[in-house]
């Protein structure tokens, strides 16, 4: 008996020890239960907040964050940028304690609201400002070269005296000769915004080397440090023997300036490479906020690198020849001449190689980790773009709080996103909308295919660019930034932009939610563009397509593969369970090695060890054939062959696996045979011309953002990867849901799914049986109905005048009516009565054939939705109608009509300094060289064609 209760007792602790198993790995039990997640500030959309002349007003501030509010915005990004012309006497220099006063009233007001408030860490872009001074601003290199035989002195003074240099950000032409040193000392810089300056004086030098060069030969034989032998300009040394190649550099201020600056904030760009540099610069932050109550503010925001626009590159830093010699192990004054590109083709690429990845590593280590160093002292995080920057954006992304990227592809966008999943960070977000067409063109069908995009790559926190404050006294259309969709109370579209607000809050608290679910981890090598020589000496990070990645990325999302990417340094910190990949809180199932020549010896170790302990590797087209760069070569060499000697490879039809350790390595010529082989599976509803994202739950289910990229209707039944009985379908345009019908096929179960062209649902599974409401999809069970009655149009908000009230029995383009309606820019409100429609069905399904561009609908003052994209439907529940029922629907066109009514008549609205308002196409240029709608004809407007009504019952 007492034995019978050792074995109850063992597997009693062994039932406990499997559930509390089960919670530790999910957390939770799922429930079966249909919710949407709570709406926080976080999971709304935020706008930039472009502040021009710092220019603001309590009263001001307090009616601009309360209309941001209304319309569905979660929080605003803080952007200090260039004033107003004519509103001198409003400006506030940026930091001082005015400026203070109006951002402590700006982060309380916003706490009233609910709202967040980041903000920009300069006034424009990039760091900078007016107490940036030539110590700590960018530096480039400057380089002499001479050619010496043996017993030969050098005559001609190694001097570089800088070749002047001067222009302006809104192209005002300036003569060098006018332009006082330091910048600041310059007057009206709003007036004259620089953009980059070269002052005519001699650069201090920096090193001197002899260089002997082989006979017949590029190769360096030796080289000798003559620094030392510089005697006021001249150089006191005769060439031994030999053919010489002497080579000067010399320190050069590469002479950027802040981009858009506020009042206050012009000045030289920080040098992104020294740690002096930021740490001088976050002083005078400090010093502005001493005594301000600045704890609301939530994260600081760097908008990208943006020295790379300027001419040649900010290239050099004082530290570089020690901080190179820490990082590579050599003296990189004994390469002078492969830096510049003189020496053997393969010692420059290899020398060239190494300059960027220290390049990397100072504005990962110097720039990055102070900044958000100093952040996190003061409770808060950093926001930050790596896109642009002259490194491996990946690492700078992950050191990040909050890693935000921009972009028009989904495998671009997945860069900032990837960082963020690797290193466990929950946000990654996005400048959206950045100028999706010409001015006060875009629609919010574009903003919402734009958002989209993001969020199917991995993006869940939104932020626009974006939205300018203008003050309440100000003229329509108020004040406005040089390129944007411009998201402000001004735009006519802007009662229906928190219809997109809603849309993207409700897909981001699904997506912000557990934790993500990519199968893939896709390696980013960045080697082979390292050591390839470009018209600079930097690559500037903007996109995959300049590496291998960017083939196989590309492929395995269109075969509906999910993938994160992942660095030589993100590689280090990922491990394995079981056969696994972990890094962060997510697993992935394999990593794909892209084609490529170089690769550190420290990552292909990490590769096969990875495999050793249990993982899948696979290398597309072969393994590595060498290690990049100078540093350790012949140490590095060897032991990549030696590494390479352990691993033994068999045929298995068309590619080579090495079973290793506890895993296996893979090597494929064709992408498709890889996937053949691979235990990874697609999301098969690709192939039905979806597309998705998913994210894993506590509970161990999934929730999916299924997306209808195609023009036509979706309707079919769909599979998804992941195990399931159950499915709930949430729709985070009309907030409608209920369970999925479904079916079992071949032992897995379907849901049935309608999607219309770009529109999107969250899908929930459950791994148990449920059953109640149904998502409510309709099927016709009648004719349609059109609307005959007459239609009452009235113009209810706009200009630049109220045309007045029209009665119409058939619907065009409310342009037709004439001069004042054609260029009116604003909302009409079309009201008709109803017919007697009957009872005997569940819904009558409206559809207006053409809207032009928004339409918010309401049957009885009972609000149904709003439509801007086709098609334009929406179904009328008919427990909503009474027998005299009333259709109302307010459209809403663009601002273009009225813009291009102004700038017909010659009425100046573009009041503003610096760039002020900058055309997107050549078409669109004035006389003046910037924006102009002169030679615009009005644009459709208003609602056209016929307007039916069908009925509908819900299929059970």
């Amino acid at each position: 008996m007492m034995k019978n209760h050792k074995i109850y007792f063992r597997l009693f602790f062994m039932l406990i020890l499997s559930l509390c198993v089960s919670f530790e790995s999910f957390g939770i039990e799922e429930t079966g239960e249909i919710k949407w997640p709570e709406i926080k500030k976080e999971t709304k959309p935020w706008t930039r907040w472009w502040i021009q002349g710092s220019a603001v007003t309590k009263k001001d501030i307090t009616a601009a964050l309360e209309a941001y509010q209304k319309a569905g915005l979660g929080g605003v990004e803080i952007t200090p940028i260039y004033g107003v012309k004519g509103k001198e006497d409003r400006f506030i220099d940026y930091l001082s304690p005015k400026w203070m006063e109006m951002l402590v009233y700006t982060l309380n007001e916003a706490k009233r609201l609910g709202m967040g408030v980041d903000l920009a860490n300069t006034s424009g872009w990039p760091f900078g400002g007016p107490w940036v001074d030539d110590e700590i601003a960018c530096k480039n290199m400057r380089s002499k070269t001479f050619k010496l035989q043996g017993g030969q002195q050098l005559s001609e003074k190694i001097e570089y005296i800088e070749k002047p240099l001067a222009y302006t950000q809104n192209w005002l032409k300036v003569n060098i000769e006018d332009v006082k040193y330091p910048v600041t000392a310059n007057e009206d810089l709003q007036k004259i915004p620089y953009a980059q300056i070269w002052y005519k004086r001699s650069l201090p030098l920096i090193v001197v080397t002899a260089n002997k060069l082989v006979k017949g030969q590029k190769k360096i034989a030796e080289t000798i440090d003559l620094t030392d032998k510089v005697k006021d300009g001249f150089l006191e040394w005769t060439a031994p023997p030999g053919e010489w190649l002497v080579c000067a550099l010399f320190q050069g201020y590469h002479g950027k300036m802040v981009e858009r600056a506020g009042p206050g904030g012009e000045g030289n760009v920080i040098d992104h490479f020294s740690e002096l540099a930021i740490k001088r610069y976050l002083k005078k932050f400090d010093d502005a906020f001493k005594g301000y109550d600045t704890s609301y503010l939530r994260y600081y925001f760097n908008d990208s690198y943006e020295v790379d626009d300027a001419v040649e590159s900010a290239n050099w830093t004082p530290e570089l020849f020690v901080e190179f010699q820490k990082i590579c192990g050599y003296d990189l004054k004994q390469y002078i001449p492969a830096l510049l590109g003189l020496a053997d083709e393969e010692t420059n690429c290899r020398v060239l190689h190494d300059y960027r990845a220290v390049i990397s590593e100072l504005m990962l280590e110097r720039f990055t980790k102070n900044w958000q160093s100093w952040a996190e002292k003061q409770g808060k995080g950093i926001r930050n773009q790596a896109h642009g920057s002259p490194a491996n954006a990946l690492d700078l992304y992950a050191a990040s709080d909050v890693p935000e990227t921009e972009g028009s592809t989904i495998s671009d966008i997945k860069s900032a996103p990837s960082t963020a999943h690797l290193t466990g960070k929950n946000l990654a977000s996005a400048e959206s909308c950045t100028l999706l067409n010409e001015h006060f063109q875009s629609r919010l069908s574009d903003v919402k295919a734009a958002n989209d995009k993001f969020l199917l790559g991995g993006v869940n926190h939104i932020f626009y660019h974006g939205t300018d404050f203008s003050p309440q006294d100000a003229p329509w259309p108020g004040w406005l930034f040089y390129a944007a969709v411009h998201f402000t109370p001004a735009n006519s579209f802007w009662d229906d932009f928190g219809a997109i607000n809603r849309y993207v809050a409700r897909a981001q608290s699904f997506l912000q939610a557990g934790k993500p679910s990519n199968d893939i981890l896709l390696y980013y090598g960045i080697s082979d563009l390292w050591s390839t020589p470009g018209k600079e000496m930097f690559h500037y990070f903007h996109t995959f397509k300049t590496v291998s990645m960017d083939e196989c990325g590309r492929y395995l999302l269109s075969k509906g593969y999910s993938w994160d990417a992942v660095s030589d340094k993100l590689l280090q910190n990922v491990k394995v369970k079981k056969d696994k990949l972990t890094a962060g809180r997510n697993t992935y199932k394999t990593i794909i090695v892209p084609k490529m020549k170089y690769m550190p010896v420290e990552t292909f170790e990490k590769l096969i060890n990875l495999s050793k302990a249990g993982a899948t590797v696979s290398f597309y087209g072969n393994l590595p054939s060498d290690i990049p760069g100078l540093a350790h070569l012949k140490q590095d060499r060897k032991k990549l062959e030696s590494l390479k000697k352990r691993l033994h490879f068999t045929d298995e039809g068309d590619i080579r696996i090495c079973r290793y350790g506890k895993g296996k390595i893979i090597v494929f010529n064709a992408l498709p045979d890889l996937l053949e082989q691979s235990e990874v599976k697609p999301e098969s509803l690709y192939s039905q011309g979806l597309q998705c994202i998913r994210r894993l739950k506590d509970d161990g289910n999934f929730y999916y953002f299924v997306f209808n990229p195609s023009k036509t209707k979706f309707s079919g039944w769909v599979n998804l990867n992941a195990d399931y009985r159950t499915c709930a379908l949430y729709n985070p345009m009309t907030g409608k849901d209920g369970y999925a019908r479904t079916r079992v096929n071949n032992g897995k179960t379907d849901i049935w799914m309608e999607l219309n062209p770009n529109e999107s649902m969250i899908v929930e599974t459950f791994q148990k049986t449920y059953s109640g409401n149904l998502y409510p999809y309709y099927k016709p069970i009648g004719e349609s109905l059109v609307l005959s009655d007459n239609w009452d149009i009235t113009f209810v908000k706009g200009g630049p005048v109220l045309p007045e009230k029209k009665t119409v029995s058939e619907l065009k383009s409310w342009t037709e009516y004439g001069e004042d309606y054609a260029y009116f820019s604003g909302t009409a409100e079309y009201e008709t009565r109803l017919p007697l429609l009957s009872e005997k069905t569940d819904a009558w399904r409206l559809q207006l054939d053409n809207v032009y561009e928004s339409a918010a609908v309401y049957i009885n003052d009972t609000y149904l939705g709003t439509l801007f994209e086709a098609p334009y439907t929406i179904d009328i529940p008919t427990y909503l109608l009474n027998g005299n029922d009333v259709l109302k629907i307010r459209v809403s066109n663009l601002m273009a009509n009225r813009i291009a009514y102004m700038d017909k008549k010659g009425l100046e609205w573009k009041i503003f300094y610096n760039l002020n308002i900058d055309s997107k196409g050549r078409m669109n240029v004035g006389e003046d060289g910037r924006f102009s709608a002169e030679n615009w004809d009005p644009r459709p407007s208003g609602i056209s064609g016929n307007v039916t009504v069908t009925p509908m019952v819900l299929i059970k």
